[in-house]
């Protein structure tokens, strides 16, 4: 069968036809894990460097010298319910490259105690999260351009008097800082604190851009470490989309994140790929080739195009790397696929004391099944909305106990 250019595979449940997943709990010399401990000393490591090697690339490391450096400080911000920072983080590589990102971070004001925050990289600029009109504008995708004209348009994506009202603190930084999101914009990205100009053509042969992005989140975490009201130990890291892919992979390789929300993130986040169905590879790597979008995923991954099944691995193990750690997954749109990732990923949930996943029906719209293993289908657009807040804010409070209420 010829496949067309960039086309999706059938959206019809009825067409999909048998595939075989890989078991996250049997070793590739076939011996089979049935401790948490043995998961965590062997089949763990394992299905990490498998997906480094064929998905997302190598980690990048921490840079030569890190600083931190508050811009602002507002201690009446969202109607005298919060203080605002904006805390400028500072990169300096052992050549003397240096690279900033500007953080927006909000805290609720009556809570004394350190708090857990919400993490996540928003997609343009922290000025288009919140009405504010002093917050610092970010998100220069291209130089010299910034999208001004969308200041606030954002707020409902991020709900920040929502979460300062459960008692949580939220902070963001957007991902065009870390790695433009469009082609040709290595030289602005990251990847010059420790690459050579002549090694950029060759970088998706070890890093992804993905990668980069999740660095980008580990270093606001490093940062958070060391801000007094934060407590370091409850960081909640989300992310929409292509940032809901960033979140999952940067929740699998830095385990100091405790709560990964991934929301609707789709193909090469928490669907599945051996099941042939809507978002594939070829429109990752070809039909953003052709937008000028850079390449989310490591090179090697392209040799999976319209040849999933051949893939030694599938996204249910992804999930299963963020075990023992709480993992919500959103969705709305073409939705079985991640449902069965939760599937899959429960028996390595259940090493750890989980109770198994409840898969054997796909939920009803509008409904989520609460647990260590969260999952939601929300009916409409390709969005993150205050109902998808409301699930992962009543999370939350199921694992942190943070505001005494019940999940509502």
């Amino acid at each position: 069968m010829i496949q067309k250019p960039y086309a999706p595979y059938d959206t019809d449940e009825r067409l999909v036809k048998p595939y075989l997943l890989p078991d996250p709990l049997q070793n590739s010399d076939g011996t089979r894990i049935r401790t948490a401990q043995e998961w965590m000393n062997s089949r763990r490591t394992e299905l990490l460097n498998l997906f480094k090697r064929e998905e997302y690339g190598e980690i990048l490391p921490r840079p030569a010298g890190m600083s931190f450096r508050v811009l602002s400080e507002k201690d009446n911000a969202l109607e005298k319910t919060a203080i605002r920072k904006e805390i400028q983080l500072d990169f300096v590589s052992s050549n003397g490259n240096k690279h900033s990102i500007i953080l927006l971070l909000y805290l609720p004001k009556d809570i004394r105690a350190p708090v857990p925050t919400f993490l996540g990289l928003n997609f343009n600029g922290n000025h288009t999260t919140t009405e504010e009109p002093d917050v610092i504008p970010t998100g220069f995708r291209t130089p010299g351009h910034l999208a001004e004209e969308k200041r606030g348009t954002q707020t409902d994506c991020w709900c920040f008097r929502d979460i300062i009202r459960r008692g949580y603190a939220s902070a963001t930084l957007c991902y065009h800082d870390l790695f433009p999101d469009i082609a040709g914009s290595i030289s602005r990205s990251v990847f010059r604190l420790f690459l050579k100009d002549s090694e950029y053509d060759a970088v998706g042969m070890r890093y992804s851009v993905i990668g980069a992005w999740a660095w980008g989140l580990s270093r606001a975490m490093d940062f958070l470490e060391t801000e007094p009201s934060i407590d370091h130990t409850r960081v909640m890291l989300h992310g929409h989309s292509r940032l809901g892919k960033t979140a999952l992979w940067a929740g699998a390789i830095d385990r100091r994140f405790a709560m990964v929300i991934a929301n609707e993130s789709g193909c090469g986040g928490a669907a599945l790929h051996k099941r042939k169905f809507g978002e594939n590879l070829s429109q990752h790597f070809d039909y953003h080739r052709d937008l000028g979008i850079p390449i989310w995923f490591v090179e090697a991954c392209r040799k999976y195009i319209w040849r999933e099944e051949e893939m030694p691995f599938d996204q249910h193990e992804l999930l299963a790397l963020i075990a023992p750690r709480p993992l919500c997954i959103g969705t709305a749109s073409l939705p079985y696929g991640e449902f069965l990732s939760c599937v899959h990923a429960s028996p390595v949930y259940e090493l750890f004391g989980s109770q198994p996943f409840p898969g054997g029906k796909m939920i009803s719209p509008d409904t989520w099944i609460s647990g260590d293993l969260h999952f939601h289908l929300r009916t409409g657009d390709h969005d993150q909305t205050p109902w998808d807040w409301a699930r992962y804010l009543n999370a939350a409070d199921l694992h942190w106990k943070k505001s005494g209420m019940p999940p509502q």
